[in-house]
């Protein structure tokens, strides 16, 4: 399974997860030694424009090679046996496929395989010391800086990923009058999950303060094994020398699912801890004389947590070779510009203009330059791990429904 440093997973495209809003912007012709401001963004964050489209067979084409992959990645049924952190990389791809499925297709037997893969999971679910739920296993740290790996412990991670697709579903089927009078009691059963997974983090101090806002970290304790009781790192949980900051993507990736639960229930908290994070995202990037951000660091120190004595670093500082790792971190801020938080339209026009720069494929700013948008259709595999979410969003983006 993926570790901090590992690239088994990389998530090539699969961080474009999160269905975009409707607004569209002139394409921008730019040439790499053209002007140095960034391209423009017509749109103001959540306002309607005219979708874009693609070829009418290119889509059905799509659609069926993205069925046939879901329905045969399905057989391995991983809901029935991922545990910590890998119930986000292995369960969380399957779910987005299946939510955004229904939303391409309006099929509603994809909201039926989401709610049988998400009742496998939870079922399995062990209770803690604390009175919480959780799926805990060796290894759910995914690091092995100061033998986190060590503990046997649940991971914020895996289940902020592993639930945002089910918030969003769960969302999807309140609003409307047909699905919730089928699936209404178990959507609300899940978003109560949701909460109360929210209020186990946040009891055990997940999230910390930092320079200009906050970020979660990976907690320096377990559940022993012979007690079954908590490891005794769990006294110091607290103590601002233990534990290990989160990298940019898995922290963002805890700031997407925090923003689902903002608009599927309305709560401020989520949005205000999401928002705190993206204070922190920001503030890591580094615009170039040409309008281009500097391509930032995997991870950084937060914290006095995230150093050992003297000062040194507990964790390399520097570009992670995992494109993945990079495609998340612009999801969530392009997910952040459309909900109106930290990020601004002029910040947006900077990543454009550092994806087409540099060559980079960040799949969640295709709605938002023509250019990105060739890129993107001309490396989406529908039959490839990465195209189990990234086909039924990008044709759910679309605006428009198909039936295989």
């Amino acid at each position: 399974m993926v570790g901090w440093d590992g690239v088994q997973w990389s998530r090539h495209g699969s961080s474009a997860f999160r269905r975009l809003s409707h607004a569209a912007v002139a394409s921008v012709a730019l040439a790499l030694g053209g002007a140095c401001a960034a391209p423009a963004i017509a749109a103001s964050p959540g306002a309607p424009g005219p979708a874009f489209t693609v070829d009418p067979g290119g889509r059905e084409a799509w659609l069926r090679r993205w069925q046939q992959n879901i329905l045969a990645e399905a057989r391995a049924r991983y809901c029935d046996t991922a545990m910590g952190e890998e119930i986000g990389w292995l369960i969380s791809p399957m779910l987005e496929g299946f939510y955004y499925g229904y939303v391409a297709t309006g099929d509603v037997r994809w909201i039926d395989r989401l709610a049988d893969w998400t009742d496998a999971w939870i079922r399995r679910g062990v209770t803690e010391p604390d009175s919480h739920i959780g799926w805990p296993k060796v290894g759910a740290a995914g690091t092995d800086v100061d033998n986190l790996d060590s503990f046997y412990a649940d991971s914020l991670l895996g289940e902020a990923m592993v639930l945002r697709p089910v918030v969003l579903a769960a969302a999807a089927i309140l609003k409307d009058p047909a699905l919730a009078s089928r699936y209404g009691q178990k959507a609300r059963s899940y978003l109560d999950l949701a909460r109360r997974t929210f209020e186990k983090w946040d009891r055990r101090g997940a999230w910390r303060t930092t320079d200009g806002g906050m970020i979660t970290v990976v907690l320096p304790f377990g559940i022993d094994a012979t007690t079954g009781q908590w490891t005794n790192g769990e006294r110091n949980k607290d103590d601002r020398r233990t534990g290990f900051s989160h990298p940019d993507n898995k922290a963002n990736l805890v700031a997407l699912w925090l923003m689902a639960m903002a608009d599927a229930t309305g709560d401020g908290v989520y949005r205000d801890r999401a928002k705190a994070w993206f204070q922190v995202m920001k503030a890591r990037l580094r615009l170039q004389a040409d309008g281009t951000y500097q391509i930032w660091n995997y991870w950084e120190p937060a914290g006095p947590w995230d150093y050992r004595v003297f000062g040194v670093a507990k964790h390399w500082v520097g570009i992670h070779p995992n494109a993945g790792y990079y495609e998340i971190d612009v999801e969530a801020m392009v997910a952040a510009y459309e909900h109106g938080l930290v990020f601004t339209a002029e910040d947006l026009g900077h990543l454009i203009r550092t994806a087409l720069v540099t060559g980079r494929t960040w799949p969640a700013l295709a709605p938002y330059d023509a250019t990105l948008q060739v890129r993107f259709e001309q490396t989406l595999q529908p039959d490839k791990w990465a195209g189990l979410s990234l086909v039924p969003w990008y044709l759910a983006r679309q605006g428009t429904r198909s039936s295989p």
